[in-house]
């Protein structure tokens, strides 16, 4: 927190990578974020992130379902968020046979590479399923090969999708963009009563202003809710599987398997 300083006329952002190095436990990112938010200097902008060049991909290190989960944790946290290039389609970490790798540390050390090296998580952004995933012309040679799986999961193929990941992070940010409780608003810790749900409660000062709660299911197994100090109800506005609108009791709902909703107060 020191190199946030002292003055905050400028823009003073230290990269937050708790998200990266953090084990992946609802209550381990709750205490997680607590923390950093009570460690905040007054004035200080926090800010998120789940992936960069140097880490395996996040739908790689918690799979490609609860990814889906930590987009909507990372997309509504207080503070600044930041993407890492493929995280909005779900980009796994590619394949690199021995004569592809570029990264020094594993070129150095071939016999160690599949642990050391960087180069699975800088695969080519997928772009189509053409040649080079539309990265680069047809006859070009990238400089890293692209991921196995870019014949399925590439933005042309997300973008007709209703329910993709690609469309899944559009109304995300849609929504991010549109309430002020998600874009300035504060952060509030909640009791969900279970320990495999995350739930928070983001809401702002001004008129008129929206207040969400979101929940988050962390495992890979129905989990049950029981929040008793928000009131009765509250409507889904948004679910990770862009399918679930309904209504909720908020003292008994369960979240299905990796499901995270974000529900209007």
């Amino acid at each position: 927190m020191a190199y946030y300083g002292r003055s905050f006329d400028e823009c003073h952002m230290p990269f937050n990578f708790h998200l990266i190095q953090a084990k992946w436990q609802a209550q381990n990112i709750r205490q997680l974020v607590n923390s950093y938010e009570a460690a905040l200097p007054a004035g200080a902008t926090p800010n998120w992130v789940l992936g960069n060049h140097d880490q395996h991909r996040i739908a790689t290190r918690i799979g490609v379902d609860q990814a889906r989960v930590a987009n909507m944790l990372l997309l509504t946290l207080r503070g600044a968020p930041t993407t890492y290039y493929g995280e909005e389609i779900g980009m796994v970490d590619g394949h690199i046979p021995p004569a592809f790798i570029q990264d020094p540390p594993a070129v150095n050390q071939p016999e160690i590479a599949h642990i050391i090296g960087r180069d699975p998580e800088r695969t080519p952004m997928q772009w189509d399923d053409s040649v080079n995933a539309g990265f680069s012309g047809e006859t070009a040679v990238p400089w890293l090969p692209v991921a196995d799986n870019y014949k399925t999961v590439n933005v042309a193929a997300q973008t007709d999708d209703p329910t993709s990941m690609l469309n899944f992070y559009r109304a995300l940010t849609s929504l991010r963009r549109a309430e002020p409780a998600l874009h300035v608003g504060s952060y509030r810790d909640v009791e969900a009563n279970n320990e495999n749900v995350l739930a928070y409660v983001r809401e702002s000062s001004e008129e008129a202003a929206q207040s969400f709660l979101i929940v988050l299911n962390f495992s890979g197994e129905p989990q049950g809710v029981n929040i008793t100090d928000l009131g009765e109800t509250a409507a889904i506005v948004l679910s990770t599987d862009m399918q679930r609108s309904d209504q909720l009791p908020l003292a008994n709902f369960t979240l299905a398997p990796n499901q995270g909703l974000i529900l209007q107060l």
